[in-house]
């Protein structure tokens, strides 16, 4: 029931005394008796609050309480006037200065006759939409029962509500589309939330509004999840209408869970044939036969990505399901996982077929995609939700089928390239892979470092007690491919400070900057830390 409903009860003869316009038809969720000067604890929100004031002694007193009841989201404070023979003034002024509404319960109106109208009125209310919850339920268990889709499902819950729901992947792919496909801003914002809210279902900031709800349980690892998107803020919506989302969640987590099981038959298929292409056998009738089976024409351009969670092999499943999910985008990928704890995906590079549905990022131009483009733009919209760790991703260039396995070793030094580098989420492409940095990759860790230290520790202790600069100069001085008046202009410095500071890290390092062999040992060791 609503307040203003309760005030309307003729036998009650509730006044109102502070609270007007929306605050009236706020719902009353239950009902809660008190004369606690501190109830905040005990409440929850939505609650009627009634109280016989025997805990005031003094203003302060009032404040204290009206304080902590609007804190709690309360529906109204209903104050007995027969320990006052009234409502005092501090009561009535605290509750317009909080916005809580305030109702006189008159003396001769005892606190457990609204208590047993409110309870009557609210269980009453709970019996209808638990009816209208279950004759929902069986029309959609019904539907499902018959083959509907969640497409349709989804179309008949916006119908009845109102509002667009659509289903989504953390890549911002589609599982339902809705009438028309999201804005790639709203996506990015919508999966934002998603992956960041500290709780689900959560109220996606700015204009228009959306709420997201999990499909299925509410699992620490959101990079695996699907998840419901509703036009709207949840809050605010009627029982009914959350009901009947909460419903069409339901039954995605029941679609979800079916093709799981379709899935764990084509992933022992795409481990088959990740494990031939890693032998050496891309090219292998037996291979093109398990890549087929996989749903991948191996006649047309296929690339190879490769991804992992650095020094997180705990993690090999998650960094599959995220593959799979960003190359999905590209089309219908083959996933499988390696024995040192990476995912591999072999990517279609042209048009598959396969009828997939309309995808925010496919190419307008009409042209083959770009794998390293297409995902890049799946991927960057997982950064928010990865935390602490770190997901590295090489990607192969396409080939034909007969260099599978070539390409798969150039996708494994782009990620190890891809690995030297700082930041979350990072992707490199094999085409990236030709400088210096692809030396460096195969370098063992201690080795790098150890030449690093060699050839910059002068420079670094000569810095770390004098505050002189001598590393940021020479950073800016090679970037600047030798140049001093380039180099004194990005530092705001003088050129003869750039040229005083440069001649002391020739000094420390024992190198001469002018001479080309030393200026590479001294850019390769800035590099190698």
């Amino acid at each position: 029931m609503l307040v203003r409903e309760l005030l309307a009860v003729p036998e009650l003869r509730l006044r109102l005394l502070a609270g007007q316009g929306a605050a009236l038809e706020r719902p009353v969720r239950w009902v809660y008796s008190t004369d606690l000067g501190n109830p905040g604890r005990y409440l929850s929100g939505g609650e009627l609050v009634i109280s016989g004031l025997v805990w005031r002694r003094e203003p302060a007193d009032t404040e204290r309480f009206v304080a902590e009841v609007a804190a709690s989201g309360v529906a109204a404070l209903a104050a007995g006037e027969a320990f006052f023979h009234g409502i005092p003034d501090d009561v009535v002024d605290a509750c317009r200065r909080h916005r809580v509404v305030l109702i006189a319960v008159p003396e001769d109106v005892s606190f457990s006759a609204v208590t047993e109208h409110v309870i009557r009125s609210v269980t009453a209310a709970r019996g209808d939409r638990l009816a209208a919850r279950l004759g929902r339920q069986r029309q959609l268990l019904t539907a499902v029962a018959g083959g509907m889709g969640l497409d349709e499902l989804s179309a008949q819950v916006s119908a009845a509500t109102g509002l667009v729901c659509r289903v989504l992947t953390p890549t911002g792919r589609a599982i339902v589309t809705g009438p028309a496909p999201l804005a790639d801003a709203d996506v990015d914002r919508i999966v934002r939330t998603f992956l960041t809210a500290d709780r689900l279902p959560a109220v996606v900031a700015g204009r228009p509004a959306y709420s997201v709800f999990p499909v299925g349980p509410a699992l620490e690892q959101r990079l695996t999840y699907w998840f419901a998107v509703v036009e709207g803020s949840w809050p605010a919506w009627e029982p009914d209408v959350t009901d009947a989302v909460g419903e069409l969640v339901a039954i995605a987590a029941l679609d979800r869970a079916r093709r799981t099981e379709g899935w764990r038959v084509a992933r022992d298929i795409a481990d088959d044939a990740v494990s031939l292409v890693a032998a050496g056998a891309g090219g292998q009738p037996e291979t093109l036969q398990r890549l087929r089976q996989a749903g991948l024409d191996p006649d047309r351009p296929v690339a190879v990505a490769v991804a992992g969670f650095v020094d997180r092999t705990d993690l090999t499943e998650v960094a599959r399901s995220v593959l799979d999910d960003a190359a999905a985008h590209l089309g219908a990928p083959v996933v499988g996982t390696t024995p040192d704890g990476l995912a591999v995906a072999l990517l279609p590079c042209g048009d598959q077929g396969g009828g997939r549905s309309p995808d925010p990022l496919d190419d307008p131009g009409g042209g083959l995609p770009d794998p390293l483009d297409r995902l890049r733009a799946a991927l960057a919209r997982l950064e928010p939700g990865l935390g602490p760790a770190r997901l590295t991703i090489g990607l192969s260039r396409p080939s034909g089928a007969e260099a599978l396995s070539g390409a798969l070793r150039e996708a494994r030094h782009a990620r190890e390239l891809a690995r030297l580098r700082a930041g979350t989420l990072t992707v490199v492409a094999d085409a990236e892979v030709t400088s210096h940095v692809a030396l460096l990759a195969v370098v063992p860790d201690d080795v790098r470092h150890a030449f690093a230290a060699r050839v910059l520790d002068p420079v670094l202790e000569y810095d770390a007690r004098n505050d002189a600069g001598l590393y940021q100069t020479l950073e800016a001085f090679l970037d600047c491919s030798g140049s001093w008046s380039r180099a004194a202009a990005r530092l705001h410095l003088h050129i003869n400070t750039v040229r005083y500071r440069i001649s002391r890290v020739e000094e420390l390092t024992g190198r001469d900057l002018s001479r080309f062999e030393d200026r590479v040992d001294v850019f390769l060791a800035l590099r190698s830390r």
